[in-house]
């Protein structure tokens, strides 16, 4: 027996990225495009006759921005699943959107994958609440952490560990100035040349950014700090 699909509600300004993201969105297994909106009025429009089960929307509409938009979802007593996908990537905007409970929050650019892994979570998600009953904690940690951890190791390149990607992460998060390749290796309990390469793609992701230091020999250190907004590469 088939599962019913996930209706999904496609909201976005550019009439072309729209198309492409409800592309995206119909080549995963169980998710369906119900239609899309290009501005916060004509999504407004839809979901009072038609409510669909999730909305994946833009901050940067013409007549609201999205996060207004999700307000006022939720005063008519909308409760249709919120996942951001736009290009602002300031920490009010991160932090107003995850308040109003958006469940996941996808900078752009971002790839194929990077949407797929946070749909299925999604979906995983939205089967194990639908069993209803009670939760124990270490189920309810699970529901909890599950979208949070999409797309993490399914995004890394091939050969790349998910654990040691997540150790630097947790290495430069934690640290309270730029930290050097050597001083990452030394935390991590990794190789110097390990760090090098997990900073390397951190970096190409736009998760660190990179300083030089110059000290008395002249060949400048390279120093990298950990940046707060995440995003896709």
């Amino acid at each position: 027996m088939n599962e019913t699909p996930i209706h999904v509600l496609v909201v976005d300004d550019d009439v072309r990225v729209a198309l492409i993201n409800a592309a995206y969105v119909a080549k995963v297994p169980g998710f369906h495009v119900t239609a899309q909106a290009h501005s916060a009025a004509e999504a407004l429009e839809f979901l009072g006759s038609h409510p669909v089960d999730l909305v994946l929307l833009d901050h940067y509409l013409p007549d609201a921005n999205g996060l207004d938009l999700v307000r006022r979802l939720r005063q008519l007593g909308h409760r249709t699943d919120v996942i951001m996908v736009t290009a602002a990537r300031d920490l009010v905007t991160v932090q107003a959107a995850m308040r109003l409970g958006a469940l996941q929050y996808l900078v752009k650019p971002f790839t194929f994958a990077g949407l797929r892994s946070r749909l299925k979570a999604y979906g995983a998600l939205r089967r194990t609440l639908d069993t209803g009953g009670e939760a124990e904690q270490a189920e309810v940690d699970r529901i909890f952490g599950a979208l949070a951890a999409a797309g993490s190791p399914n995004e890394l390149p091939k050969g790349h560990s998910a654990g040691t990607a997540e150790l630097v992460r947790q290495v430069l998060r934690s640290a309270e100035g730029p930290l050097s390749t050597q001083q990452i290796a030394d935390r991590a309990g990794i190789s110097r040349q390990t760090a090098q390469r997990y900073v390397k793609l951190l970096e190409r992701t736009a998760r660190v950014s990179l300083a030089l230091r110059y000290g008395e020999t002249g060949r400048p250190e390279h120093r990298y700090t950990w940046l707060p907004s995440e995003g896709p590469a």
